[in-house]
């Protein structure tokens, strides 16, 4: 049986179609942990294909939770920028949560956005698995994500940017000043925007003829400790197997864009004499970085900024036409890439 959105179903009907009682579906939308995964995923599963809604569970109280896995970083600040002065401009007051990645604090998370009755939730490069997502439609709670971590689920509003295009478009770059021997410090291989880049890096190369060594690409974290850790162990590991240095490097996101400046500087390598560095993200402060880094534009807080207006408009009981929106990214060329001197 399939029950269209907005109808009416009863705790009464879940129960009867899942075979337990009423109680037991009761306890499994309040989260109790006496009750069997099996039956648990049982009764979530046919709330979430006959989209239950607990009764009387929209409301209008005037805030909404912005999740996110860390609130520290750079990244995190553009899009805590835009979310909160769409929300603002709105009237609706913003509550800030991390997830750090864990399913216990995304839990603690839900229980809070429960007790504090919001309106909705924006979630932030987050995996929502079906426990959680049926619990927040069961409790009339709309939800937006920006920047996923896996495959969505069909008609879940999701807001990103083209990821793909962007990493193309500074592979190009480096391949059209001369570059043949680049790296790419990619983000977390879990990620599908860190997928998307890598691809876009692999195309980009591909297309001009160029060949992507194993070595060349090498995936961590998108913060700059990690981008100094993988800089430097792709220059000992070219030192040690007598391989030449790469002319380029294209990092996932400035931050490990940042981490690779201090590791080749380290090591009295030019930025861009002897290796250019291009970024992505376009966070503000690479344009004060010395040198100023050449890097993607993601319009960080315009995703943000939709991803708000799309969620008043769920609060609001209004259906959204495109649930899958992409944003265009855009190279942004600095001091931090040149012609190789050596050919390439």
């Amino acid at each position: 049986m399939s029950t269209q959105p907005g109808s009416k179903v009863t705790i009464g009907a879940i129960a009867a179609e899942a075979g337990v009682s009423t109680a037991t579906v009761s306890k499994v939308l309040n989260g109790r942990s006496d009750v069997s995964a099996a039956t648990r995923e049982r009764i979530q599963q046919i709330m979430a294909r006959r989209h239950y809604q607990r009764r009387g569970a929209r409301r209008r109280g005037g805030i909404v939770d912005l999740v996110l896995n860390e609130l520290d970083s750079l990244w995190s600040i553009e899009i805590i920028r835009g979310a909160e002065e769409t929300l603002r401009t709105a009237g609706v007051s913003m509550v800030l949560s991390a997830a750090h990645g864990s399913g216990a604090a995304t839990s603690a998370w839900l229980d809070q956005l429960t007790a504090r009755r919001s309106d909705g939730a924006i979630l932030v490069v987050s995996d929502l698995n079906l426990r959680q997502r049926t619990r927040l439609t069961s409790l009339g709670v709309p939800f937006v994500l920006v920047d996923p971590v896996g495959t969505v689920e069909a008609g879940v509003p999701t807001i990103g940017a083209t990821n793909w295009a962007g990493a193309v478009s500074a592979t190009e770059h480096l391949i059209g000043l001369g570059h043949r021997r680049i790296a790419h410090l990619a983000g977390p291989r879990q990620l599908l925007c860190s997928r998307a880049r890598a691809d876009g890096f692999r195309a980009a190369m591909e297309a001009a003829g160029l060949d992507v060594p194993q070595e060349a690409v090498r995936h961590g974290e998108f913060n700059d400790s990690s981008g100094y850790a993988e800089t430097t162990a792709l220059l000992e590991e070219a030192a040690r197997c007598g391989r030449p240095l790469p002319t380029a490097l294209f990092a996932a996101s400035d931050l490990q864009a940042f981490g690779a400046y201090t590791a080749l500087r380290e090591r009295g390598l030019d930025v861009p004499g002897d290796i250019s560095v291009v970024g992505f993200d376009d966070v503000p402060v690479t344009r004060w970085t010395a040198p100023a880094l050449t890097t993607v534009r993601q319009p960080l807080q315009a995703m943000a900024e939709m991803a708000a207006r799309t969620l008043l408009r769920l609060v609001d009981g209004e259906e959204v036409d495109l649930p899958r929106v992409e944003l265009a990214t855009q190279l942004v060329v600095r001091d931090s890439t040149a012609a190789p001197r050596d050919g390439g």
